[in-house]
């Protein structure tokens, strides 16, 4: 563990060892499940499933969080503490259940202990790809530390205004972070998506845009920057799965679902900046994709939908 931590974009320096971060996290290592996940984009789950290993608490604090029972600090959640040596038998247990991957999500505030139970997990035997599934909120310099460790980033880019970046999730200065960090994931896997044999992503980068109601997302203003600054080449996720979760049916921009007509003009926003790679969603998403984590071994209750679709 870093002390005084600086890992993410918080950078709040806290001596993890004696107190935890602004994550919510100490310097013990906690997931909240480790499963067979079906609903990620179809490339990512495959046939057998995403080897999911969701990690506790976050470094953001969004209103609306579907995960907030795992990533809020007022987590009713049961969390287990493991060791690098501990997340590596994790890791193969995945493996060796059929993943098509090991889905670290929300593992920032872990990464150095993340790290060395890949280095434990590969010398016995873990060969399936890595992938690093975070909300965006990253810091350059420890993602420089990933390079040649992590085979897909899977990142969000959540916001394009740092008024609702911080408004909503918490997060200062969120579209610099984000799109600093997404330039060096570019940096390192380019716009390229690599399949195996079965269709299976073993290589790339896929960005995540979620739709948020009222424009909040600023879905414009985020293709832009990407067709811009990396690629119109660059596989991007338009997600039309929000609900108003946790605490998000107080807040009046954000009560609802997004409308058809919303995520429509987004889809349009496609065309105009040129994206050809990536996937959409219908608008029945919003009701599925609900995680209920009160029982960690199965918190994807509509398991048997994604499936199907598979």
């Amino acid at each position: 563990m870093q002390n005084p931590c600086v890992l993410c974009p918080n950078r709040c320096a806290a001596d993890r060892n004696s107190r935890s971060g602004k994550c919510n996290s100490s310097g013990v290592m906690e997931i909240a499940s480790s499963v067979l996940h079906f609903g990620e984009e179809p490339c990512v789950s495959g046939k057998s499933g995403s080897g999911n290993i969701f990690f506790a608490h976050c470094n953001m604090r969004c209103v609306y969080c579907q995960n907030h029972e795992i990533s809020q600090p007022a987590a009713a959640a049961k969390f287990r503490h493991v060791t690098p040596a501990e997340l590596s038998r994790v890791m193969l247990d995945l493996q060796d259940r059929g993943a098509a991957n090991i889905n670290l999500v929300s593992g920032s505030h872990f990464l150095p202990q993340i790290t060395a139970a890949i280095k434990f997990a590969s010398a016995d035997g873990l060969k399936i790809p890595i992938l690093y599934n975070t909300n965006g909120y990253d810091e350059v310099e420890t993602l420089k530390l990933l390079e040649g460790i992590i085979d897909i980033y899977l990142p969000d880019l959540r916001y394009s205004s740092e008024r609702d970046g911080f408004e909503f999730s918490g997060a200062r200065d969120y579209p610099l972070f984000s799109r600093l960090a997404v330039k060096e994931m570019f940096r390192q896997v380019s716009d390229a998506l690599v399949f195996d044999e079965q269709g299976n992503l073993i290589r790339g980068m896929i960005i995540r845009l979620l739709v948020l109601p009222n424009d909040i997302a600023g879905i414009e203003e985020s293709l832009d920057f990407i067709a811009r600054e990396l690629s119109n080449r660059v596989a991007v996720s338009l997600m039309s799965q929000y609900f108003p979760a946790h605490g998000a049916l107080k807040i009046p921009l954000l009560s609802r679902k997004t409308n058809h007509g919303e995520y429509s003009r987004a889809l349009d926003l496609l065309g105009k900046y040129g994206f050809e790679n990536g996937w959409t969603q219908d608008d029945a998403s919003a009701d599925f994709y609900r995680p209920d984590f009160s029982d960690a071994n199965a918190p994807f209750r509509d398991a048997a939908h994604f499936i199907k679709g598979n």
